[in-house]
């Protein structure tokens, strides 16, 4: 009988060590959190090919055509419903006044929402082409706003996730001028 009390003892003990285990699990991964972002698979290599219309009247689309003429540019992912989108178009002005060609492309967009949006938050764009999340997936975008740098073949050399804000905007400029 001696030794059902010490199973029955041990067994006790269970619940405990399992609180203890799952408790000192929480606490690991509260601090060492995930990387939340989705880095896209694609750095270092060209492009997806891909021919999208123009997302609104009087800018043309885009293709992966217009990145391989040996200027490196950047290419905005982002949408006229995107409030971090909106926060970011003053920095993507500072951008295209320094030098940088930026072409973009709308998800999900509709022509009117693209031009009302332009015309509220400026049109640091060259080209804009209208895609679906299909195309994000792709290219290995996770959301809106992002913005890759593409050298002059067509490569894409730097993904920026989330809004660009002020204190992105020199390090941009710098792995821009390195793609060159």
């Amino acid at each position: 009988m001696t030794g059902g009390s010490t199973r029955s003892g041990w067994l006790i003990w269970l619940p405990l060590a399992v609180f203890a285990f799952l408790g000192g699990m929480f606490l690991y991964g509260l601090t060492d959190p995930k990387d939340e972002y989705v880095r896209s698979r694609m750095i270092g290599q060209p492009l997806p090919a891909f021919s999208f219309p123009a997302a609104t009247d009087g800018i043309a689309g885009l293709s992966n055509k217009d990145f391989t003429d040996g200027k490196p540019r950047m290419l905005n992912i982002f949408g006229s419903w995107c409030v971090p989108c909106k926060a970011e178009a003053p920095m993507l002005e500072q951008l295209h006044e320094a030098g940088v060609e930026i072409h973009a492309i709308a998800v999900n967009d509709k022509p009117e929402n693209v031009a009302t949006f332009l015309a509220e938050h400026g049109n640091p764009f060259t080209r804009i082409g209208a895609a679906d999340m299909a195309f994000q997936v792709q290219l290995g975008s996770s959301g809106v706003p992002e913005t890759f740098i593409i050298d002059g073949k067509g490569r894409i050399v730097h993904q920026h996730i989330g809004d660009i804000r002020p204190e992105h905007v020199e390090g941009l400029l710098d792995r821009w001028k390195a793609a060159q």
